[in-house]
């Protein structure tokens, strides 16, 4: 980010679970104020990946993954939990490798965290998960309860109305085909870049901000490898 600011250069990250149309309309559903205060928000990211996905040279290792389920797959639909819900505060939690892998990197991780608003939250994230599942982000609020369940969304509000949006591409990349989902979101997250070239502005998912998700990581990470309340960093 430093060099880039220093460079003059836009510096853009790929976390295109933002632009999947469900988190969309669940998105200026918030701005609308149809949830109300959030006061829970939790994570499910239960995959699978097969041993001969480890199996493959520096696969789930730091040198070349730089880390195991947070980093290489979760960190897509974290970074969408935290652009809904807003910025955790702390973390306490559990990361580790499980016996049904042999890798270096954590492949099960379980965690309570509190937002900054005073919202409270648990994450569940592996890759050990036979066959692999949808990923969950549940949001409650005052007014509403949404679910986002891989690229499918579902808003009861206490009223009675429920708002559903379902899509084509359910929870495609969850289980041993990591590739199974459309190009569309990537396209998406391009097509923004450009524009933010040409309008002179940051584009949606900047350095800054996938910088936030790589800071609730290092939390968790920490938190696990300490049993310690973690803060997590906010600059």
């Amino acid at each position: 980010m430093e060099t880039a600011r220093k460079g003059g250069v836009t510096l853009g990250v790929m976390l295109q679970h933002r632009f999947r149309p469900t988190a969309l309309k669940l998105r200026e559903m918030m701005r609308q104020g149809a949830l109300g205060t959030i006061v829970n928000c939790s994570t499910v990211i239960r995959l699978w990946r097969p041993q001969s996905y480890y199996d493959q040279p520096g696969r789930g290792t730091k040198a070349r993954d730089g880390g195991g389920v947070l980093l290489t797959q979760g960190i897509h639909t974290l970074d969408l939990m935290l652009s809904l819900a807003g910025p955790i505060s702390e973390v306490r939690g559990y990361a580790m490798t499980s016996s049904v892998h042999r890798m270096e990197t954590e492949d099960l991780v379980a965690a309570a965290v509190k937002y900054e608003n005073g919202a409270i939250g648990t994450i569940d994230a592996t890759t050990a998960a036979y066959p692999g599942f949808p990923e969950r982000i549940e949001i409650i609020g005052e007014k509403a309860t949404a679910s986002l369940a891989g690229s499918d969304l579902i808003v009861a509000h206490h009223d009675g109305r429920v708002a559903e949006m379902k899509t084509e591409y359910g929870g495609g990349g969850t289980g041993a085909d990591p590739m199974a989902f459309p190009n569309d979101w990537h396209r998406a997250v391009i097509a923004d870049f450009l524009d933010a070239l040409d309008e002179k502005r940051e584009p949606a998912i900047s350095g800054a901000e996938a910088l936030k998700v790589h800071r609730l990581i290092d939390a968790m990470l920490e938190a696990g490898a300490t049993g310690q309340t973690v803060r997590v960093r906010t600059n």
